[in-house]
């Protein structure tokens, strides 16, 4: 069952370790089993992606099995709905006109003594998308993390997702990578996924960027790499907290509770009121819609350990406890939020009011759904086509403009005990 706290020295403890889920001991075991797999990928490539796709995944595949067919593509567009098709070009729609508003642009400027300063933003060449596909399918997940590569021009973008059963890759999934602009698409998941694309195989490109959620397995493996490539954030397990006062439907915040905690066994989903009838209305309603759940075992466990429901006495401290958590997801089911938003520092994706359910931003809404997790909103953003772009600085000095800067170049460089920076610029000024 959901717990109800009112004791508020409690509550920070329990945030403190709901927070903390993705650093205990299980987890730091995990992690050398993660190292373990990413040398292995790197050192033998192929072999060793298959090798553990058969340990982990339990699937036996060959090295030319490993890229899904232009003749798997084609085939998906039959086995989808027309109407699932409508609306995944419904969705595509609305995150590609969301996006294309944050596309950085290149610039430059011209100052005195002919001196021009600017910044010059470039696509990466290659991106890797991983999927994850084992709980469920996420054609959503797709269109998140390919749209945004696409509108920032990388050219060539890469697809991993696994598979269960029959080396079959989902068809909404397909779908959904194909009308996203994805052609290239391997049909393997977990570490291994994330040690290919970061080194490179025999058969599946070495990426510049890797984005796209995963387990645990896959998180620790987009950490591990970093730096050999760069990533979104360390995203997952999902969480969402909702402050809510009076006003709030308890049917309508349990079922927001329940569609965080359905995801993983380590998802989070908090509740923080002001009043104490809705708290103990939103548990008996947890309860129910909970009772007939085709996710039941896993969402119980994830509202069994990482479930809360907090009684505070003002939004403002609900606010201040909110920012202290840095929730992935934020939903403000209160009569003013406008009036709250004001008061939250720290939150990847904000949800305003009864009617703005997360799941319409994990869809369609267009803003990304891919969000920094376990409190890392205090200093990191959700994916956009920022993530896929990188900046170089333009500079140009005019012979004008380096005299009149010389003497306090020639001072820093010799104070730093730099002569050669000094000299580099005392050869071009003496010359003259």
């Amino acid at each position: 069952m959901l717990r109800i706290i009112t004791e508020q020295a409690d509550v920070r403890a329990e945030l403190q370790r709901i927070c903390g889920r993705t650093q205990d001991e299980q987890v730091i075991h995990k992690e050398a089993t993660v190292r373990e797999v990413l040398q292995a990928v790197k050192r033998q490539g192929d072999k060793a992606v298959l090798h553990y796709t058969a340990e982990f995944d339990q699937q036996t595949l060959k090295p030319e099995e490993l890229k899904v067919t232009g003749s798997e593509l084609d085939a998906a567009y039959q086995q989808v709905s027309k109407d699932l098709l409508r609306s995944i070009r419904l969705a595509c729609q609305k995150i590609e006109t969301f996006h294309r508003q944050r596309v950085p642009k290149s610039w430059v400027q011209f100052g005195d003594d002919e001196v021009v300063l600017g910044k010059r933003y470039t696509p990466v060449d290659c991106a890797g998308l991983y999927i994850p596909g084992g709980r469920a399918c996420y054609p959503s997940t797709v269109l998140m993390n390919a749209i945004p590569a696409k509108v920032a021009g990388v050219p060539r973008v890469v697809m991993v997702t696994p598979v269960r059963g029959g080396k079959i890759v989902n068809p909404a999934v397909l779908v959904a990578a194909q009308e996203a602009g994805v052609q290239e698409i391997y049909r393997i998941g977990g570490a291994q996924a994330i040690g290919a694309l970061a080194y490179g195989t025999e058969t599946i490109p070495k990426v510049n960027v890797i984005t796209g959620p995963g387990n645990i397995y896959v998180t620790l493996a987009k950490k591990l790499v970093y730096g050999t490539v760069g990533i979104d954030s360390l995203a997952g397990p999902s969480e969402v907290l909702i402050i809510a006062d009076e006003t709030a439907n308890p049917v309508y915040v349990a079922a927001d509770l329940l569609a965080q905690a359905e995801h993983d066994p380590m998802a989070a989903a908090i509740l923080l009121t002001t009043d104490a009838i809705l708290a103990k209305k939103v548990q008996i309603e947890v309860e129910r819609q909970l009772a007939d759940h085709p996710r039941r075992i896993d969402t119980e466990k994830a509202i069994a350990h990482y479930g809360l429901i907090v009684v505070v006495e003002t939004l403002f401290a609900a606010a201040e406890l909110s920012n202290e958590f840095a929730p992935e997801h934020l939903e403000l089911e209160v009569a003013e939020p406008w009036a709250l938003i004001n008061h939250i520092r720290h939150a990847g994706a904000i949800f305003l009011g009864s009617s703005t359910p997360e799941a319409v931003g994990d869809y369609l809404a267009g803003p990304n759904h891919t969000l920094p997790t376990s409190g890392a909103a205090r200093y990191a953003s959700a994916l956009g086509v920022e993530t896929f772009l990188k900046h170089s600085s333009i500079i140009q000095y005019s012979q004008t403009a380096l005299e009149k800067v010389a003497l306090a170049i020639d001072i820093l460089a010799t104070t730093e005990g730099l002569p050669s920076h000094a000299d580099s610029v005392k050869f071009r000024v003496d010359e003259r």
